[in-house]
């Protein structure tokens, strides 16, 4: 007569993925920008969009993006997630908020995480200026920003976010 086992529920098996990115141009400009302390953008010469971090063409015309574009700090909060759910090797405190920001001047929104304001606070909308980690620890990534936090503006008309949400 066989033995009755428990069913397998969860297997751990170990691995590991190595590979090498290469930039590009345009990538390399963006992430210049960051280790300088700013956001560079391109601009299509069809659509005058603004796309930031730079992709090197326009998705929507399919044309090269030439045009540098220097950024500002501030933007506006477009979408954003309270984080109430921890994981392993979590390094902030939860409830802790990411958000899509707007850029000011850009035509697309990023990633990034919202500080220096409760939770229960944060809004579509709500202004926001990016937080650089010191100047000798800049480097060519968006660890190069801590974080945003509000600019005490008042909130962003929703016209002029409703296309990014």
């Amino acid at each position: 007569m066989a033995e009755a086992r428990e069913p397998v529920t969860t297997l751990d098996t170990p691995i590991r993925l190595e590979y090498l990115f290469s930039a590009g141009i345009a990538q390399s400009k963006n992430l210049r920008g960051l280790a300088e302390g700013r956001f560079v953008g391109q601009r299509c010469p069809v659509c005058s969009k603004v796309y930031v971090p730079s992709r090197g063409s326009c998705p929507v015309d399919g044309v090269p993006t030439d045009e540098e574009v220097a950024l500002g700090n501030t933007g506006t909060v477009t979408t954003f997630c309270v984080v109430n759910v921890p994981f392993a090797g979590q390094s902030i405190e939860i409830p802790y908020i990411v958000a899509q920001v707007l850029l000011d001047g850009a035509d697309i929104s990023f990633m990034g995480l919202i500080q220096e304001i409760p939770a229960d606070q944060v809004r579509m909308g709500l202004r926001v200026e990016a937080v650089w980690v010191e100047p000798d620890q800049l480097g060519p990534s968006m660890a190069s920003v801590k974080h945003f936090r509000p600019t005490g503006e008042p909130d962003a008309e929703y016209a002029s976010y409703k296309d990014y949400t």
